[in-house]
């Protein structure tokens, strides 16, 4: 069965929030309190500034999503898009579903006059990073550093 990509809409946020929760598991063994989680899926909803999700479905069934935000480069004048939460299906994996809904987001940033599309994977995920270099995405030269609050 083929796979259509559409965006989310918030009849999505119960399925976007339980995928962030497997995908949290799976690849950080973190337990996120899904309280919390839902909460902030549900705010992306309610500001579209903060970015979107893209949802694939097969057949009636959503199997996969990722997240779109933006960031502005004063460098570029212009705003990368970051793909973040990127979640299929156990039973929908090697499948092409995240290539689809990669393809999407970047047919859409290239619309939208965005600079370029960036995201971020764990250091241990090695099966990823040959997914996003398959697709032609190239390792960075930054590391990544956070301060939580």
């Amino acid at each position: 069965m083929s796979i259509a990509i559409r965006t989310a809409t918030r009849d999505d946020i119960a399925h976007i929030a339980q995928w962030n929760l497997a995908m949290a598991w799976e690849t950080e063994h973190k337990s996120l309190d899904s309280a919390v989680l839902e909460r902030g899926v549900t705010a992306v909803f309610d500001e579209p500034r903060r970015g979107f999700y893209l949802v694939a479905q097969r057949g009636n069934e959503p199997v996969g999503c990722l997240l779109v935000t933006y960031e502005w480069s004063d460098w570029r004048a212009g705003d990368f898009w970051w793909i973040q939460s990127v979640y299929v299906a156990e039973s929908a994996r090697r499948e092409g579903v995240f290539r689809q809904l990669y393809e999407e987001a970047k047919q859409r940033a290239a619309l939208a006059g965005a600079v370029g599309l960036r995201l971020y994977v764990e250091t241990e995920n090695e099966r990823a990073q040959r997914t996003y270099a398959g697709l032609g995405m190239e390792r960075c030269h930054y590391f990544m550093y956070e301060a939580e609050f």
